[in-house]
């Protein structure tokens, strides 16, 4: 006689919707014992912050102060403490341009700084802003500016790194006859104008920068024996001419007649 195979008997609906929930239950069970194992860690003496370590460029901040003036002002502990809030409160700091910030297992912070550089004065005389080696314009004490002979660069908002960059692409050029670039302006109709350590004012005109640099070329080569022969100081220049430039003299004005650069009136 055959033998019957029995058929399995399904589960009822309602015995797996019971197992199921008694499935989820157990893991949110599991994971509720595991987030209050980790609060319960995370709020443990041991991870609190007992020192920050200040390393990078100091010459003008002192590590004891930034510490003393920065820890009050962080929140959390090792695990919770916000880097990129750290990091802004460093960089808030005067003369601090940027600042890595890291965590040292179990309780401490590690924080590298790097200071701006001044290469120039930026803004009217007087003015409290100055211009790193980036071209950034940043505030500081002029008080602490080591370095007194730093040229004083000005221009529309934004345009410091290409003023910057003007005056480094000038400046050797004056040094060549034993001057020195001492100011350089970029007005918001983009003109420009140079002040040398004697006083002169050189009006550059308009132009990319390869088209000023050129015609400061022209004019450094032959102002010299201009000046000679009359045996006087340059007080003025005048470069806004196509194919030669005005000068004056202290004492004696002079000129060379040529086109005006695209035809413009001397402004």
């Amino acid at each position: 006689m055959k033998r019957r195979t029995p058929v399995p008997t399904a589960m009822p609906l309602d015995v797996k919707l019971m197992n199921t929930f008694s499935v989820i239950l157990g893991l949110a069970f599991a994971a509720m014992v595991v987030a209050l194992g980790v609060a319960w860690v995370l709020r443990q003496s041991l991870f609190s912050l007992s020192a920050i370590r200040v390393q990078g460029d100091l010459m003008h901040n002192n590590a004891v102060t930034l510490r003393a003036n920065v820890a009050p002002r962080l929140a959390g502990n090792f695990f919770t403490v916000d880097l990129a809030a750290t990091r802004a409160v460093f960089e808030s700091v005067p003369w601090v341009r940027r600042a890595l910030v890291q965590r040292e297992f179990p309780n401490r912070l590690k924080v590298v700084l790097q200071e701006h550089k001044p290469v120039a004065f930026w803004g009217a005389e007087g003015d409290a802003r100055l211009v790193n080696n980036f071209g950034e314009v940043f505030e500081a004490n002029q008080g602490d500016v080591e370095a007194e002979d730093l040229p004083l660069l000005n221009g529309p908002p934004g345009q410091a790194p290409l003023v910057l960059q003007a005056y480094q692409a000038l400046a050797p050029l004056f040094d060549e006859t034993d001057t020195t670039l001492e100011q350089l302006q970029l007005s918001g109709q983009g003109g420009w104008r140079a002040q040398l350590d004697s006083g002169a004012v050189i009006e550059l005109g308009h132009g990319s920068l390869p088209e000023i640099e050129a015609r400061t070329r022209r004019f450094i080569a032959t102002v010299t024996q201009v000046s000679s022969r009359y045996g006087r100081d340059l007080e003025s220049a005048d470069l806004r001419y196509g194919n030669g430039y005005a000068i004056k003299l202290r004492g004696v004005t002079t000129g060379t007649p040529a086109d005006k650069e695209d035809g413009k009136k001397k402004r």
